[in-house]
């Protein structure tokens, strides 16, 4: 995948999100939720399947009404938004219901015809990896390059918003490096991006902020190194005693931990088993959502 333009974010809002609420009858599947997503940014938005996610994201894209709040979307109420506005977004849903009867130039030229201000097709077909594959029917496509398709569908437009929901599934390791590229390019061109995805290297990668929902809440809001308290960032030591008992011990200071530990020692050696673990976006993510437990029964709308 080939990377395009260069640009800068800026500090306006795309999108603003005040006190969103969603119900459906009792069940409150967003509650009440505050983000904002500024030009040019990158943000993801994390959260397990059933949180709240889905829901915020289609009434953002204006697929669904809410029940309370503010929502403005490139300066838009999207419950209101036409057809002009509706040109500003591209949308990589995490599936599609195309038959594929179609080659992947006659998909993109189709969708093409949509925008006022397309990309040039042979640039999007070169940028999602398919050169070479571009007079192939989709349906003749593997999954991983069938992927490509849905994102370059949803660039083909030069939107100002994209929304990427899980765009990586099925892609290789290479292949999702290959997006990470793209997407980097998007940003530098000044495209603005909500990302949802399941991979947290991919939103420590690509997200300069990232908001976590958990029950329909948001839990934690700010960029990607600074999610979570100061207590969930600090690095753990592990190691195992002579007596072969694992120990570990959470510090700000884990060199002097191990010095202190290599003293101790009776040979004056490195403890069995040591290790000094950072904890990753992963590690934060899961002791944020392990706090905010769903109080709801799996198979609701999210």
């Amino acid at each position: 995948m080939g990377t395009v333009g260069t640009s800068t974010a800026s500090t306006r809002s795309a999108v603003e999100v005040e006190d969103l609420t969603r119900r459906y009858g009792d069940f409150t599947a967003v509650d009440g939720i505050s983000f904002d997503i500024r030009e040019g940014e990158t943000f993801a938005l994390l959260g397990p399947n059933g949180a709240g996610k889905s829901t915020t994201i289609e009434i953002l894209e204006g697929y669904r009404d809410r029940t309370a709040g503010r929502v403005s979307v490139l300066g838009v109420d999207p419950q209101h938004g036409g057809f002009d506005w509706k040109a500003r977004l591209g949308i990589v849903l995490q599936t599609t219901g195309e038959t594929g009867l179609v080659t992947v130039r006659e998909q993109l030229t189709h969708f093409a015809g949509f925008y006022p201000n397309p990309r040039d097709v042979d640039e999007v077909i070169a940028a999602v990896g398919l050169e070479g594959r571009e007079k192939v029917q989709i349906r003749r496509l593997s999954g991983g390059q069938r992927r490509r398709v849905d994102v370059g569908l949803g660039i083909i437009g030069n939107p100002a918003l994209l929304f990427l929901d899980e765009p990586t599934t099925g892609f290789d390791p290479e292949a999702r490096r290959q997006f990470w590229d793209l997407i980097r390019g998007l940003k530098r061109e000044g495209t603005s991006i909500l990302l949802t995805t399941h991979y947290l290297d991919e939103a420590a990668q690509l997200a300069d902020r990232a908001g976590v929902i958990a029950a329909g809440r948001i839990v934690a809001l700010g960029p990607i190194d600074e999610l979570g308290d100061a207590s969930a960032r600090v690095p753990i030591v592990r190691w195992r005693d002579a007596d072969g008992t694992l120990r570990e011990e959470r510090t700000d200071h884990p060199a002097r931990l191990v010095a202190a530990l290599a003293d101790r020692a009776p040979d004056g050696g490195e403890p069995e088993g040591l290790e000094v673990i950072r904890p990753s976006l992963e590690d934060i993510y899961l002791e944020l959502v392990a706090a905010h437990q769903p109080t709801v029964a799996e198979g609701v709308l999210a």
